[in-house]
């Protein structure tokens, strides 16, 4: 079970700082080197995870979002490397787990990615 109150914190940490606390350790918010965006990896229980900031050129609803201007945060289960969840202006979706609480902006009908 993913603690969203977790994924939230790192998100705007990230955003709007040099570095991230997550469970009493500070981590360096680094960019991609093609599209500079913000990303940091970190460890919440047993499983590391990868924040990374939405590319706004992608054609994902989360893409519309980043280019409207909302602060849209991906995460990825490192090891699975699969996509886990997003941040949008710090609300909270969980991906694959039945009950999803989406961001009122999301358009359903596009398809998700970074």
């Amino acid at each position: 079970m993913l603690d969203t109150s977790v994924l939230s914190s790192v998100a705007k940490q990230m955003m709007s700082g040099d570095e991230v606390e997550v469970e009493g350790k500070r981590l360096p918010v680094r960019h991609t080197s093609k599209q500079r965006l913000k990303t940091v990896t970190f460890t919440m229980g047993d499983r590391q995870y990868a924040a990374i900031q939405q590319n706004p050129d992608k054609p994902s609803r989360w893409g519309q979002l980043a280019r409207d201007g909302h602060v849209v945060v991906q995460f990825k289960d490192v090891v699975a490397n699969k996509f886990v969840a997003v941040a949008v202006d710090g609300e909270m979706t969980v991906y694959g787990g039945g009950k999803r609480r989406e961001h009122p902006a999301a358009d359903k009908t596009t398809t998700q990615g970074v």
